[in-house]
């Protein structure tokens, strides 16, 4: 694939100057930055991803809320309850997993890029590039559940242009280091960003200029009237998941790809291609294809989840 050039982002995408960090956020961001990369320098990839899950097992034993609070999501994943040693190995790998994603993204900007591609694997691969193919650009339908964040670099990093639909509100560590990203590597693709209060234009926008716009589509609530949302079972439970990009992508003729994002051992993360959720060169009733696509979706998720349910968020 071609080398990335950078695009334009209009004023409803572009970051504001500091990514809109406090003064506090950012010297105590670097200051933590700092350690991390220190201790990388020191200890290597493989040294701190060890040193990682030693964190997340400490925490593990010492934080005995979250511990009762990932169970209590356990057991409604599983619908039931879970065997204690199942209990006790999936919640100590969750405390694991995401102690060692957030020592990554720390650190993602320390790595030479061709250690970085190295890391990154796109399974079923074929089927994201034919639908990119296609000139209409791919709407990725992601989840909450895994490093999501972690895919869009990744594929920026290898040449997509890359877009996300994320919360105004999202946490600063990762505009901290997104901005990082941007000035140290400004040969790579820059990922847009559109906030998911912006106007709709920004994605159309996308989709007409051949982006892979990825969104996590199982939201806990729908916060402002007017927002397309779908029923969905779920889990057991009935919960409206957001379908403005899913409605778009099929008016823009886009193909709707899901996938979810799978952390491996080492820090080694792989993008699993699941499927089609919709066709739009099949489609014939938007409205009946998006409840369908949803319907997909959610037993997709259901199903991955249970796979691998030390990657439970949103507890």
């Amino acid at each position: 694939m071609s080398s990335p050039v950078a695009p334009s982002l209009s004023s409803e995408t572009r970051p504001s100057k500091g990514e809109g960090l406090s003064l506090w956020e950012y010297v105590s961001f670097t200051i933590v930055h700092t350690l991390v990369a220190g201790l990388l320098s020191v200890l290597s990839l493989g040294g701190l991803y060890r040193l990682g899950r030693l964190f997340g097992t400490l925490e593990w034993l010492v934080n005995y809320r979250r511990r009762r609070r990932f169970g209590a999501a356990l057991r409604n994943v599983l619908g039931h309850k879970p065997m204690a040693a199942q209990r006790r190995r999936a919640t100590r790998e969750f405390f694991m997993r995401h102690r060692c994603d957030r020592l990554f993204y720390l650190i993602f900007d320390c790595l030479p890029r061709d250690k970085a591609l190295a890391l990154f694997s796109i399974e079923n691969k074929d089927l994201l590039d034919s639908a990119l193919a296609r000139g209409r650009g791919v709407y990725l339908a992601m989840s909450h559940h895994g490093p999501y964040h972690v895919a869009g670099m990744f594929l920026a990093m290898h040449g997509y242009k890359v877009a996300a639909v994320r919360d105004r509100r999202e946490g600063g560590i990762r505009r901290y280091i997104q901005g990082r990203f941007d000035r140290l590597y400004p040969e790579f693709q820059r990922m847009r960003v559109i906030f998911e209060d912006s106007f709709p234009r920004e994605i159309y926008r996308c989709f007409h200029e051949g982006f892979v716009l990825g969104s996590a589509m199982d939201v806990r609530r729908v916060r402002r009237a007017g927002q397309k949302a779908e029923e969905v079972t779920i889990f057991g439970e009935k919960r409206q998941f957001l379908t403005g990009p899913l409605h778009i992508a099929l008016r823009c003729r886009t193909p709707v790809v899901q996938a979810f994002i799978l952390p491996e051992r080492g820090f080694h993360y792989r993008l699993q291609i699941v499927g089609m959720l919709a066709d739009p060169e099949d489609v014939k009733d938007e409205a009946a294809a998006v409840g369908e696509a949803v319907r997909t979706y959610a037993a997709n998720v259901e199903r991955f989840v249970r796979a691998s349910p030390s990657l439970l968020s949103r507890l």
